[in-house]
């Protein structure tokens, strides 16, 4: 007599296994829909690459110590001086899309790596494994969908990234700000030579590297009174 109920809920049940079997692949969809809006969204609020018109332009980044910002100048203007440092590629080509690390590796026509290719990119010319390794612990506003993260290569981010790397004295093993206040650039340089080898005690001076205590000489000053005014003004 109640063989109807039974045979009812086996349908039922039947019906849910039907369903469960789209579950998934539903989920993957929308799982993709939802990463590719993400990326689309990035890129429409990407803000555009300022163009310089003068040599060693100020940074993107608002604020900070002018003696790491004048020594963030005087490296980008021996690594990429250029009227469009944050999206020159090693070699002199550019790249429209900062959303990520650029990862081109350009082949080395010069000097003791002749061959090999680089992936340095920006003002900073930081290859990507240096980017993939510092930017998680310094970058402001990583965005992650499930398990992707992706680290804005912007301009503001560029920036933001290598002062705090370059403010971290637990990673350099020393207080670069405090050097550079004691008028010890010879030592920073030197120090950061391994990482950035056009400054003068590297593998790959070019044509700026010897300019670079006048430069940097110039930097600070500009730093130093755009601090007071901003102090001024507060």
């Amino acid at each position: 007599m109640k063989q109807p109920k039974l045979r009812n809920w086996t349908l039922k049940e039947l019906q849910l296994k039907g369903v469960e079997k789209f579950i998934a692949p539903l989920a993957a969809v929308l799982a993709f829909v939802h990463l590719f809006q993400w990326y689309i969204i990035d890129e429409m609020r990407s803000p555009p690459e300022p163009v310089f018109q003068v040599k060693q332009p100020p940074l993107v980044m608002k604020g900070g110590d002018p003696y790491i910002r004048a020594l963030m100048r005087t490296i980008s203007a021996s690594e990429a001086n250029d009227n469009r440092p944050y999206s020159i590629l090693y070699g002199g080509q550019h790249v429209n899309d900062l959303r990520r690390h650029p990862e081109i590796c350009v082949t080395i026509v010069t000097g003791p790596n002749r061959g090999n290719c680089s992936t340095a990119a920006g003002r900073y010319q930081i290859i990507n494994t240096t980017w993939y390794q510092i930017a998680p612990k310094y970058h402001p506003k990583p965005k992650q969908l499930m398990f992707w993260v992706s680290y804005s290569f912007e301009p503001e981010y560029q920036d933001i990234v290598i002062y705090r790397w370059l403010s971290d004295p637990e990673f350099w093993g020393v207080d670069i700000s405090q050097l550079l206040q004691q008028g010890k650039l010879t030592q920073v340089l030197r120090r950061l030579s391994s990482t950035w080898t056009s400054l003068g005690y590297g593998i790959e001076s070019n044509s700026v590297s010897p300019y670079l205590p006048q430069i940097y000489q110039k930097m600070l000053q500009e730093e130093l009174k755009a601090a007071a005014k901003t102090k001024l003004r507060i």
